[in-house]
């Protein structure tokens, strides 16, 4: 087997009909990856699985609809998952909230706690869900898509950047826990990414050039720049790596 070979492999994506979570997908299932596709809306999925299936050969993606705030719909997707495929290799929780921009002193409490129940909680509860099978087989891979956030403060995403801090620390616990049976957890960490999910990031001109003066190569990054990282954590060729947090960030954190 190569070391970035993924045949053979199952993998859920949460988010992944669009930004981020749709190229991760679109990328693992180039490298031979069974992927399940999931968002709120069950149009958005079955539009992204069409695609790959077209692409790839029918069966290569199923379409599963599950909201991260509901625990009955996401062990739905895992349960349609297992049932479809068998198995599941690898688990990427890409799919995240953020709706309150601001200082932290405005942010009302529904909205950080909906930050905080989908971007930590719901992560822990699919993994919860998806890790007893890989321990069982002694192999498998769960990804958490962080952000640089999580290493660094904001004047108007606090809430979310707690959040994401919380999910590092989420991936070291569980790769203490989880690492016994063989099962590797890391984090993905995106600087600023040309998502509609980031939009009001860079959709100011002047906001954008500000961002780009600051970032030494000079530009924001794209979905697909953020793809192969997940490969590789999926891949046999980081097999030795867990409880890390990958920055893919343009070096705006050095």
């Amino acid at each position: 087997m190569g070391l970035f070979d993924l045949q053979g492999q199952v993998a859920v994506v949460t988010g992944s009909s669009r930004g981020i979570g749709r190229a991760i997908a679109e990328r693992l299932a180039e490298h031979g990856a069974k992927v399940v596709i999931s968002s709120r809306k069950q149009d958005a999925c079955d539009a992204v699985a069409d695609a790959i299936n077209t692409r790839h050969g029918a069966g290569t993606a199923m379409a599963v609809a599950a909201s991260l705030s509901s625990k009955d719909a996401l062990q739905a997707l895992v349960d349609r998952t297992l049932s479809a495929y068998g198995r599941i290799d690898t688990l990427v929780c890409n799919a995240a909230s953020n709706p309150y921009y601001g200082p932290l002193a405005g942010i009302a409490d529904e909205q950080f706690r909906k930050i905080l129940d989908n971007n930590i909680i719901a992560n822990n509860w699919l993994v919860t869900m998806v890790s007893p099978q890989m321990a069982a087989r002694r192999s498998g891979s769960i990804i958490i898509v962080s952000s640089i956030g999580g290493l660094r403060g904001s004047s108007v995403i606090g809430a979310y950047c707690i959040s994401k801090a919380a999910d590092m620390q989420l991936a070291r616990n569980l790769a203490v826990e989880l690492g016994p049976h063989n099962v590797r957890v890391n984090c993905i960490a995106p600087g600023l990414i040309k998502t509609d999910f980031a939009k009001a990031l860079w959709d100011n001109p002047d906001a954008l050039a500000a961002r780009n003066a600051e970032t030494p190569l000079r530009r924001i990054g794209e979905p697909d720049e953020i793809a192969g990282a997940a490969v590789y954590l999926a891949a046999p060729a980081s097999q030795f790596m867990t409880g890390q947090s990958l920055v893919i960030d343009g070096g705006v954190t050095i």
